[in-house]
């Protein structure tokens, strides 16, 4: 599709010294322009509803509006930036940042689209307009994630294409990583899970290492500080992913273990009050993380292979 480029208006202002400064609004009609409009009318509306009519009532709650809200405020930010054509001025990365944010977005609305109707709308009955207002929050926030979704596969590196780390494969995993690594937090401190034996308190040691350092590359690759380091970023990607694997290999083996077997003080068997609680009670949330570590596992993974291939391709 052929890209076409629309200049609305000049705008000029005047600065301390009396010159008069011009700058061009532009907007270049492209899908991901589109895309992101969606993005930012869906997330808008999620949380406007919800805040509106939807009578949030539990600490989740406020999870799903920061949620739709941060998303909404991001994606403000980037057509800002790019209408007014300031990706160079940035204090960061402009080919690192946007599908950084796109993808914790996607996360972000994702979490939300399942957190919200599971707090809200699970065992809620009859049709009352509170009913309807939380219905239509869970819609547009799954047509938000849908959106998010849809412009990270749009910005993401093609093969033999010059991008951003962020924008590979790679890049990609180490956001949903963190992402990952948040959602276990959440689930293993209200209440704490982990102090129980020191097995489980090796396995929080685990989630956090592996999310500073997974955080610490985003955060170089978006600052662009890369070329800073000491040593060749891409061995070390490799070294990481190593350390990763291993460590998140031991907690995946380790916490069904001493959470599971009744050797060790577990339960196998779902507790039947279980039906009966608003959300995940403990033996869910026990079991979310057991799987959620099994997820970064194959998440670090994939990143091991992928940075293993860099270095090779590198020498």
């Amino acid at each position: 599709m052929k890209t076409q480029q629309f200049i609305y208006r000049n705008v000029y202002w005047s600065t301390s010294e009396g010159v008069t400064s011009n700058m061009a609004i532009v907007l270049h009609s492209t899908p991901l322009l589109w895309i992101r409009l969606a993005a930012l009318i869906f997330s808008c509306v999620a949380f406007s509803v919800a805040v509106h009519g939807g009578r949030l009532y539990h600490g989740t709650g406020d999870w799903c509006i920061f949620c739709w809200a941060f998303s909404f405020a991001g994606t403000v930010l980037v057509l800002l930036v790019e209408l007014f054509g300031l990706q160079t001025r940035a204090p960061v990365s402009w080919k690192n940042f946007p599908i950084t944010f796109a993808c914790y977005a996607a996360l972000l609305c994702l979490s939300a689209s399942i957190i919200f109707p599971l707090y809200y709308l699970k065992g809620s009955m009859g049709q009352s307009q509170v009913r309807d207002y939380r219905i239509v929050s869970t819609v547009f926030s799954c047509l938000a994630t849908i959106a998010y979704m849809t412009e990270v596969s749009i910005s993401k590196a093609r093969p033999g294409e010059v991008a951003g780390y962020m924008a590979t494969a790679p890049g990609l995993l180490k956001v949903c990583e963190t992402f990952v690594a948040c959602i276990i937090f959440v689930f293993i401190s209200d209440p704490v899970l982990y102090d129980r034996h020191d097995a489980l308190k090796y396995c929080m040691s685990v989630y956090c290492i592996c999310f500073i350092l997974s955080a610490a590359v985003i955060l170089l690759c978006v600052g662009e500080c890369t070329g800073c380091l000491p040593f060749p970023f891409a061995r070390f990607l490799s070294a990481y992913a190593l350390l990763a694997v291993l460590l998140y290999l031991s907690a995946t083996i380790v916490w069904p273990i001493f959470n599971f077997d009744p050797k060790h003080g577990g339960n196998k068997q779902r507790p039947s009050s279980c039906g009966n609680t608003q959300g995940l009670c403990v033996w869910d949330k026990l079991m979310a993380v057991a799987v959620l570590t099994a997820v970064n596992l194959i998440l670090y993974l994939a990143d091991l292979i992928y940075s293993a291939r860099l270095v090779f391709v590198s020498a």
